[in-house]
């Protein structure tokens, strides 16, 4: 029979409990100390493969051996910890997040999920609690993809999806991935040594800043997560002639920013009109490059980007359609006008397990948080584990909605009800 850590009553009793708040304390005392590993003085700066990168896994080692906890590095650079099951042949309950950050970060996106993680573990091995399954807390070192261009390299590894082409991308300053990862200490053609037996795996969960302003609205600390929206991206090029701005007649002008424009606005509406439907879809252009450049010359060519995201593939490519045909008819209102698209992205949306689903919505409830579910708008490490393993993610309240950014802000209240979620999901697998 299992010795849990607690009962679930006594966790949810008391919500100012003493032992949740200390594990509260000390996760964020972590991400702050986690933050000091940077590449950029003054900001969070820790990218893949990076002497950051290392020192980071080393510390969490360093925290988890204090509580006698195994740990590991894999082929890929990720770190794992580990409260081991009495069974050494057990199935195994994965936490995690990602430990990489994008430049001038904030202090919790991602790692805040990875130190939960941890302190629970300590806590349960304080405790000298045993479970009939191993769990195991995982930091990805490749979440954002900021070195090497090419997003969700620690999650790919564990999933068997690596591609070994990837070996030949380079960084800013010509480094290849393979050569990083030698410098490292590690072999790119072993890899394929960091994949995880889907069938050994009871779940994994994810625990992560909202990254939105959701949360904050309904006064919520927690929500559960439904699934993760799928994305397409696209570089589009909208070329016209450039001409004097003084000399061409305004109806024989064909303006490449005049279409562009409308285009943007077309962009806002055809999103907007989704708004109250089952599956949203959000649409943002967010980089723009006019040439020649000139104040007194009119654009003759305009390149630009679409992120186009929703929790449906389709209704997002409805939206994608309509948006190409919109831009076609504007472009064909200009003189010569002419279109280029290339898509640079596209990742299928992404439902968490139904049954680790129901066990959150379950805690929530407990905890006093309502059964809201939410779409994550943003990638996450578990949408590449979702056709290995049941998955399942949490959402925490942040500030303002704020993430990716040195304003990053997360209160221990929250990150108390964040722990109370994680101990009564690890305990709920000792009673099915």
């Amino acid at each position: 029979m299992n010795e849990t850590l607690t009962s679930l009553d006594s966790i949810t009793a008391d919500a100012n409990s003493s032992m949740t708040n200390e594990l509260a304390a000390r996760a964020l005392d972590y991400c702050e100390q986690l933050a000091l590993l940077t590449q950029t003085p003054g900001q969070v700066d820790r990218r893949y493969l990076t002497k950051e990168h290392q020192q980071a896994n080393q510390t969490l080692v360093e925290w988890a051996s204090e509580y006698q906890l195994s740990s590991w590095q894999d082929a890929a650079g990720n770190q794992w910890l580990r409260l081991p099951s009495a069974n050494t042949n057990a199935k195994r309950l994965i936490i995690g997040s990602h430990t990489d950050s994008v430049p001038n970060a904030g202090k919790y996106d991602g790692v805040l999920g990875v130190v939960l993680g941890l302190v629970i573990l300590q806590q349960l091995s304080k405790q000298q609690s045993q479970f009939d399954y191993h769990i195991d807390v995982v930091g990805f070192g490749d979440e954002e993809g900021t070195r090497f261009g090419c997003t969700l390299l620690g999650s790919s590894a564990i999933a068997g999806k690596w591609n070994p082409a990837w070996r030949e991308l380079t960084d800013a300053d010509g480094v290849s991935l393979a050569q990083a990862m030698h410098e490292f200490g590690l072999d790119a053609s072993k890899v394929s040594r960091a994949h995880v037996d889907s069938n050994e795996v009871l779940g994994y969960v994810e625990l992560h800043i909202e990254q939105g302003p959701v949360l904050e609205e309904k006064d919520l600390s927690l929500a559960a997560v439904s699934s993760i929206a799928g994305a397409r991206r696209f570089d589009i090029e909208i070329h016209g002639h450039a001409g004097h701005a003084g000399t061409v007649p305004m109806a024989l002008r064909s303006d490449a920013l005049v279409c562009a424009s409308r285009w943007v606005e077309s962009v806002y509406q055809r999103a907007m009109q989704t708004a109250h439907s089952d599956h949203p879809v959000v649409a943002t252009v967010g980089k723009m490059q006019v040439m020649p450049g000139g104040v007194n010359v009119i654009p003759g060519s305009v390149v630009l980007s679409l992120d186009i995201r929703s929790s449906s593939d389709a209704a997002r490519d409805a939206v994608i359609e309509s948006l190409q045909q919109d831009l076609e008819q504007l472009c064909s209102e200009m003189p010569n006008g002419r279109l280029k698209w290339l898509q640079t992205h596209n990742a299928s949306a992404v439902a968490c397990d139904p049954l680790m689903m129901k066990r959150v919505l379950t805690i929530m409830e407990q905890l006093g948080e309502s059964s809201t579910c939410l779409v994550s708008g943003a990638g996450h490490d578990a949408m590449i584990l979702a056709d290995r393993m049941p998955v399942s993610m949490i959402f925490m309240r942040c500030e303002g909605g704020v993430s990716h950014h040195p304003a990053e802000s997360v209160t221990q209240h929250d990150t108390m009800k964040a722990v109370q979620s994680l101990l009564l999901l690890v305990e709920s697998y000792a009673h099915q």
